[in-house]
């Protein structure tokens, strides 16, 4: 009785582990799956795109006032709080994203378009 339980608890041991392999490996392949039609760029043209994207944002002012929603509300101290502010005006930090980036590269009309 005691081999057949420490057999049956060794076989379930293995499954299991079989069971984390195999989930493994499924998450690679759907992860292959989600990259098959994406386009292929090198590391140094991703850290190309990170470095303009993060000049591009460095760089925009954000000190218009008129480019924010603001909601305010009167917490239990009677004090007045902005709850949320809101960017409104993201196409233009979108756009100064897009320049920027744009610059650091030799842009070509695909066949398709």
């Amino acid at each position: 009785m005691s081999e057949n339980r420490e057999l049956l608890e060794a076989t379930v041991k293995g499954l299991q582990e079989k069971i984390g392999q195999l989930n493994m490996d499924l998450k690679a392949k759907e992860q292959e799956l989600e990259d098959v039609n994406k386009p292929v760029i090198s590391n140094t043209v991703m850290n190309t795109i990170n470095d303009a994207i993060n000049y591009a944002v460095e760089n925009y002012n954000f000190d218009k006032v008129d480019s924010y929603e603001f909601e305010f509300s009167i917490d239990y101290d009677n004090k007045i709080q902005a709850e949320t502010i809101n960017l409104t005006d993201t196409y233009e930090l979108v756009e100064a994203i897009v320049i920027n980036v744009e610059k650091q590269f030799k842009v070509i009309k695909d066949d398709n378009s």
